[in-house]
C-alpha cells in the first residue's frame, strides 16, 4: 500500500484537544434538576446553539433566547455559560501532541465548531492557540461541519492539498465530511489512539 504524502494535520478542538461534555455542564448548572439529558439536548442540540456556533447570535443574544424559550432564569444562564467555559479542560497529551507534530514540520491547523466568546476564553487560558499556522472557526465563516464548504474553505484559506492533509475529529459525520472531499480523516478516541493512527498514515513524529 503506497503511503499518502502528508504535509498538514487538522485539529477538532471539542474533545480533540479541550473536553467538551454538554451533559456535565448542565449538572453543574442545574443541580436541582432530574433530567439533565433532556436539558443538555434543548440547550444543545438547540437552533439557537447553532446560530450561536455560526456567528449569527452573541452570548448576550443566545442568553436572552433561553430565557425567552425554555424558561430559565436570568442566574442561570450566566452559570450556564460560565460552566460552558470552565469545564472545557485539556485533554492529557494534547498539547504535547500538537507539539510533536510542529517540530517534526508539519502544518498544524485546526478546524472548529465554535463560539466567539469560547474561543476567546481558550486563547486567553490555554498556549496551544498560537501553534496552529491557522484556523478555521465555524462563527467566523457561519457554517458548520460535515457542511464541505467549511472544509473547502480551510483548504482554499490556507492553499492546503486535501490529499496532503489529515483531519482529526471525535464525531464520526464530520470525519466522513472530511472524507468526502479528499482529505484524510482520523476519528479521535484518544491521544494514544490518534498518534498511531498518524503514524499509520506515514507521519514521522
Amino acid at each position: 500500500m503506497v503511503q499518502p504524502k502528508v504535509r498538514n494535520i487538522v485539529f477538532d478542538v471539542g474533545n480533540v484537544i479541550v473536553r467538551w461534555d454538554p451533559l456535565e455542564i448542565t449538572r453543574l448548572t442545574f443541580v436541582e434538576s432530574e433530567d439533565h439529558e433532556q436539558l443538555a439536548k434543548a440547550i444543545f442540540q438547540s437552533q439557537t446553539w447553532a446560530d450561536l456556533n455560526k456567528g449569527l447570535i452573541s452570548e448576550t443574544k443566545a442568553k436572552t433566547h433561553y430565557q425567552q424559550i425554555l424558561g430559565l432564569s436570568e442566574r442561570e444562564c450566566e452559570q450556564l455559560f460560565y460552566y460552558v467555559k470552565q469545564t472545557q479542560r485539556l485533554i492529557v497529551g494534547s498539547i504535547e501532541l500538537i507539539q510533536h507534530i510542529k517540530s517534526a514540520g508539519y502544518g498544524v491547523y485546526a478546524l472548529t465548531d465554535n463560539v466567539h466568546e469560547i474561543v476567546s476564553y481558550l486563547k486567553s487560558t490555554y498556549s496551544f492557540w498560537p501553534l496552529f499556522d491557522g484556523a478555521i472557526v465555524s462563527a467566523d465563516v457561519g457554517m458548520l461541519k460535515p457542511q464541505p464548504e467549511i472544509y473547502h474553505s480551510l483548504l482554499n484559506k490556507f492553499d492546503l492539498t486535501a490529499s496532503e492533509t489529515v483531519f482529526i475529529d471525535d464525531m464520526l459525520y464530520n470525519v466522513e465530511g472530511a472524507k468526502s472531499v479528499g482529505m484524510y480523516a482520523i476519528q479521535f478516541e484518544d491521544i494514544d489512539q490518534c498518534e498511531k493512527d498518524l503514524i499509520s498514515l506515514g507521519l514521522n513524529i
